[in-house]
C-alpha cells in the first residue's frame, strides 16, 4: 500500500508515525506463512500483523509533525545508493516479555547494525529525535492479548526449526501511517522506497 496522503502537499496531516525499514520478499514471507499454519490455527486471538506489513524496522521515529517526512528523502536515497544489499534469512522464533511474538533474522547481521546505525544517523542529521532504543533485528508477526498470554512463548516454540532460505535485500523503506485516536490499527504505507546501490526511487513518486 501507497501512504498516499502524507506526500500530498495540499493535505498534509499534522502528525504521522514513521519508521524506517527493510521488507522481505513474497518468497521468504510465503516460506514463513506456511510455517505459520499450526500457530494461526491455534491461536486465533493473538492479534497477527497483516502479512503484506512485515518488515524489518531499522529506526523507529514515533510520532513527528508530518512536514518533517519531506526532510528524509534525499539522505535517505544517498544513503540506500551509497550500500549494497544485505544477504540476510528468517529463522527461528522468539518473544518479548511473553506478549510479542517475532521471527529472528538471521545472516549479515554485523551489515545490518552498521546499516541501522547509518539509518539512525541520518534521521538525527535531519534534526530529528529518535526514541533511545536498542537496535534488535527481528521481524514482529503478532501480539497476545493480555488474557492469552502464553500464545507468544508457544508459538516461539513452535518456529524454532524454521530455517527460511537467504535473500537479498532490494530497498529501503520510508514508512509513515496516519495517527488514529481510538483502539482501531494504524494504517501504514511506504512514502517512498530507493533500491540499494541504485537512486530509483520506486515509491512515493
Amino acid at each position: 500500500m501507497r501512504y498516499e496522503v502524507l506526500v500530498n502537499e495540499e493535505t498534509p496531516l499534522p502528525t504521522a508515525r514513521v519508521f524506517i525499514a527493510l521488507a522481505p520478499p513474497d518468497e521468504a514471507k510465503r516460506e514463513l506463512v506456511g510455517e505459520l499454519g499450526p500457530a494461526y490455527a491455534a491461536h486465533p486471538r493473538m492479534r497477527w500483523n497483516r502479512v503484506e506489513d512485515w518488515h524489518i524496522t531499522l529506526a523507529f521515529l514515533g510520532e513527528v509533525p508530518a512536514d518533517v517526512i519531506p526532510l528524509l528523502r534525499s539522505p535517505l536515497a544517498d544513503l540506500a545508493t551509497a550500500r549494497p544489499p544485505l544477504t540476510l534469512a528468517l529463522r527461528g522464533g522468539g518473544h518479548f516479555d511473553e506478549r510479542v511474538l517475532w521471527a529472528v533474522v538471521a545472516g549479515e547481521l554485523d551489515a545490518l547494525h552498521e546499516l541501522a546505525a547509518d539509518v539512525r544517523a541520518t534521521v538525527t542529521g535531519c534534526g530529528i529525535a529518535l526514541p533511545d532504543r536498542r537496535f534488535r533485528p527481528h521481524l514482529t508477526l503478532a501480539r497476545a492479548r493480555r488474557d492469552t498470554p502464553s500464545c507468544a512463548p508457544r508459538a516461539a516454540t513452535g518456529l524454532a526449526g524454521f530455517a527460511g532460505r537467504p535473500w537479498q535485500t532490494e530497498r529501503l523503506h520510508l514508512v509513515a501511517g496516519e495517527v488514529v485516536r481510538g483502539p482501531g490499527p494504524i494504517r501504514y504505507g511506504d512514502v517512498a522506497a530507493w533500491a540499494f546501490g541504485g537512486v530509483r526511487e520506486v515509491a512515493g513518486e
